[in-house]
C-alpha cells in the first residue's frame, strides 16, 4: 500500500521530474534553487509560480530566491534536514510501503487518549523510540496515542507550538518515513494515532511567509501573537484556507493519522459566513467517508455548536472538545489552588463538577469572572459525554506551571485515587498525559531553542520570569523558575519509564491498568447506544451523584468529597467499582467513606 496527498502546494514528485508551486503574491521575481541552480519561475496568476524540472528525484534539495536575493523553504516542505532556514528536501510519499492495507480507525466511543510530547516521552526523543513503547500502553489499556505538534520548529527543542512549516514533520525525532513507520506499528496494535495541529498563528522565528506572502496575514484581526491569519480575505482568503485545509488532508491521508486535534480555535479569526473550522471539518468528512477520522478542538470560548451530532448520534463536523472546565473543577478539589482562572471555579467547585459530568461545561453563557464576568460558553447539556475529552493533566496544566509539578506532586495520593477513576470510569472520552499512569515524578517544563538567536532566547528568558512574578511564591525571586532556554530544562522534562516498576508508581499503575479494563468491558458497551440524557444532584453540598441514561442502561457515578460517611442506595444497579470500606456488591445500601467514590450499572 502506497499512499500520497495531491495538493496544489510545495513539491510532487512525477515520472519526468518534479513539478514546485509557490503562492508568492507580493514577490516581484522568484526563481527556483534546486541543487545549486537557479531555474526561472514564470507567474500562473493569483500569485502563483509554477515549474516542472526535468530529470528531479526525491532527495534533492530545493528552496526559493525571493526579489534576487532571499532563499527560503518551501512553506509547504514535507522535510527540513537542516532546519527551518535550510534547504527543502523533495519527498517521494510512495516510497514507503504501508503494512496497515485494512486499517480504518476504530469508534470514537472506544478512544482512551495518551498525550505525549515525542522529545521528552523516551530519553532518546525519537519516533523510533517511542515505537518501542506502544505494546506496553496497549496492554495498559489505552488506544490512541495523541503527538504534540511536529510542525518544523526552529531549534532542536520545543513544545511544537512553535511550529512555521506545518507540513514539514521535525527532523529533530527522525525522518517522515520513520513518522510513517510508528503511526503504521501503532495500527497494526490495534492504536490509533492523533495528532495536534496548529492552524492559529506561526512561530517567533523561521518564518518566511511576510517575504514573498504578505497577504497571507491580515492587521484586521489581532492575536496573542500579532497580526492574525487572514483566512477572510477578499483576494487572499480562499488560497490560504486551502492551505490549512490541505494540511489536515495531508496528516490524515499521506501519514494516515486517525484523527487531529486544532489547537485554540478560539485564536482562528474569521468573518466569512462560514468559518474556516467548520469548511475544515466539513471537507474532511467529505473526502474521507470510509474511515473513522476524529477531530477535536481547544475552545476556551465553550461553544457547543461546533460539537453538534446527527438523529443517528454521528458528528457533524468535529467529535469532541477538550473539557477544560471539568479539568478546573478536579483541580480545585484536589489541591485548593484558586490562583487565575481556578478561581473561577473555586466558589463552588462540586457543583461545578456536577454540571461538567452531566452536561459538559460549567459555564453555558452565564459570567465568567477570570474573564472580567464577560459570558463565557454556550448550552451544552444537549450533547452526549462523548463530545468531551476529559484529564486531569495534560501539556498546558503542567507545563504552564512555573516549575512544571505533575498533579501527583500536588495532592494527596488517595485523592487523586478518586480522581482518576472518576476520569476513567465517566462515559467522557478520557485522556492521560504521559507518565500520568505511574505518577510519574519528572516534571514538564516550558523548553525552546532559538539559537543563535540570543536576542529572542533572551526575550523569552525574561518574559517567562516576568509571566510568573505576580505570584506571591516568586514576587521577590524568580531564579527558581527554570531557564526555558537550558537544555537541562529539556533533559529533566523527560519521563523515566522503569519507575513504573518501582514502588509506590507500580501501584498507580495497576490501578490505572484495572481502571481501564473495567472502562473496556463495562463502559465502553453502554456508550456506545443511543445516548439519552443525564441528571447530576447533590446530595450533600460536599458530594455529587450523577447518572447517565442510554439505550443499553445506566451508569451512576457518587463521589464523596467530605469528612463525614455518605449512604446510598443501589437502586438496583450493579457494583463495578468502589474504593470505600463497604464494597460488598450484595449489599443494598454503600456507606461511602471520605474521598471515596463508587461507580454502579445496570439495565433499569
Amino acid at each position: 500500500m502506497r499512499r500520497a496527498h495531491t495538493m496544489d502546494f510545495g513539491s510532487q514528485v512525477a515520472k519526468d521530474g518534479a513539478r514546485f508551486a509557490l503562492w508568492a503574491p507580493t514577490a516581484k521575481e522568484v526563481s527556483l534553487v534546486i541543487d545549486g541552480t537557479d531555474h526561472a519561475i514564470p507567474e500562473a496568476g493569483n500569485g502563483w509560480r509554477r515549474v516542472t524540472v526535468p530529470g528531479i528525484r526525491a532527495g534533492a534539495r530545493y528552496g526559493y530566491r525571493i526579489d534576487g536575493d532571499l532563499v527560503v523553504p518551501d512553506p509547504a516542505s514535507r522535510f527540513q534536514p537542516d532546519d527551518v532556514s535550510g534547504l527543502s528536501e523533495v519527498i517521494d510519499p510512495r516510497a514507503y510501503a504501508w503494512g496497515d492495507r485494512d486499517w480504518t480507525g476504530r469508534p470514537w466511543e472506544e478512544t482512551v487518549l495518551y498525550e505525549l510530547h515525542v522529545g521528552t516521552a523516551t530519553p532518546e526523543g525519537t519516533y523510533a523510540a517511542l515505537e518501542g513503547k506502544l505494546q506496553d500502553l496497549r496492554d495498559l489499556g489505552v488506544t490512541a496515542i495523541e503527538l504534540l505538534p511536529l510542525a518544523d520548529f526552529k531549534g532542536s527543542r520545543n513544545w511544537g507550538y512553535d511550529g512555521v512549516l506545518p507540513y514539514a514533520p521535525d527532523g529533530v525525532y527522525g525522518r517522515p518515513e520513520d513518522l510513517k513507520h510508528l503511526i503504521d506499528t501503532a495500527h497494526n496494535l490495534g492504536l490509533m494515532v492523533y495528532l495536534d495541529a496548529v492552524y492559529n498563528h506561526f512561530g517567533p522565528a523561521g518564518n518566511y511567509l511576510n517575504a514573498y506572502a504578505k497577504t497571507f496575514f491580515t492587521e484586521r484581526h489581532q492575536t496573542p501573537w500579532g497580526a492574525g491569519i487572514n483566512f477572510d480575505g477578499e483576494t487572499s482568503g480562499r488560497v490560504v484556507r486551502d492551505f490549512f485545509i490541505e494540511n489536515a488532508l495531508y496528516w490524515l491521508e499521506e501519514f494516515h493519522f486517525d484523527g487531529l486535534r486544532f489547537d485554540a480555535v478560539h485564536a482562528i479569526l474569521d468573518d466569512s459566513e462560514t468559518h474556516f473550522i467548520g469548511e475544515l471539518a466539513e471537507t474532511v468528512r467529505a473526502r474521507l467517508p470510509g474511515r473513522h477520522i476524529h477531530l477535536v478542538l481547544e475552545n476556551e470560548a465553550n461553544q457547543a455548536r461546533w460539537l453538534a451530532r446527527d438523529e443517528q448520534g454521528r458528528s457533524l463536523q468535529h467529535d469532541a472538545q477538550w473539557a477544560d472546565d471539568l479539568h478546573h473543577c478536579w483541580h480545585v478539589l484536589l489541591t485548593g489552588e484558586d490562583a487565575g482562572y481556578y478561581g473561577s471555579f473555586a466558589d463552588k467547585p462540586i457543583a461545578h463538577l456536577a454540571r461538567c459530568l452531566s452536561e459538559g461545561f460549567a459555564y453555558q453563557g452565564e459570567p465568567f469572572p477570570a474573564l472580567d464576568n464577560h459570558p463565557r460558553g454556550e448550552p451544552s447539556a444537549h450533547l452526549p459525554p462523548s463530545a468531551f475529552v476529559t484529564f486531569l493533566q495534560n501539556h498546558d496544566q503542567v507545563g504552564n506551571r512555573a516549575l512544571g509539578e505533575r498533579l501527583s506532586a500536588l495532592s494527596d495520593p488517595a485523592k487523586l485515587a478518586l480522581a482518576r477513576a472518576g476520569l476513567l470510569l465517566s462515559p467522557q472520552i478520557p485522556m492521560l498525559w504521559m507518565g500520568e499512569e505511574w505518577s510519574a515524578t519528572a516534571p514538564f517544563l516550558f523548553f525552546v531553542d532559538f539559537a543563535p538567536d540570543e536576542e529572542l532566547n533572551k526575550a523569552v528568558r525574561e518574559g517567562r520570569r516576568k509571566e510568573f512574578k505576580s505570584f506571591a511564591a516568586f514576587a521577590d525571586d524568580t531564579s527558581q523558575i527554570p531557564d526555558p532556554t537550558a537544555e537541562r530544562t529539556f533533559l529533566d522534562s523527560r519521563i523515566d519509564w522503569a519507575e513504573a516498576e518501582r514502588a509506590p508508581h507500580r501501584s498507580v499503575w495497576a490501578d490505572t491498568r484495572n481502571l481501564l479494563q473495567i472502562r473496556h468491558q463495562t463502559v465502553v458497551p453502554l456508550t456506545k447506544t443511543r445516548y439519552l440524557g443525564a441528571e447530576a444532584s447533590l446530595p450533600r453540598p460536599d458530594a455529587v451523584d450523577c447518572t447517565w441514561r442510554y439505550e443499553g442502561g445506566r451508569l451512576r457515578f457518587v463521589a464523596n468529597f467530605g469528612d463525614e460517611p455518605l449512604t446510598i442506595k443501589r437502586d438496583g444497579l450493579q457494583l463495578i467499582w468502589c474504593n470505600g470500606a463497604d464494597c460488598d456488591p450484595t449489599h443494598d445500601t454503600f456507606d461511602i467513606p471520605s474521598w471515596t467514590g463508587i461507580f454502579l450499572t445496570g439495565v433499569k
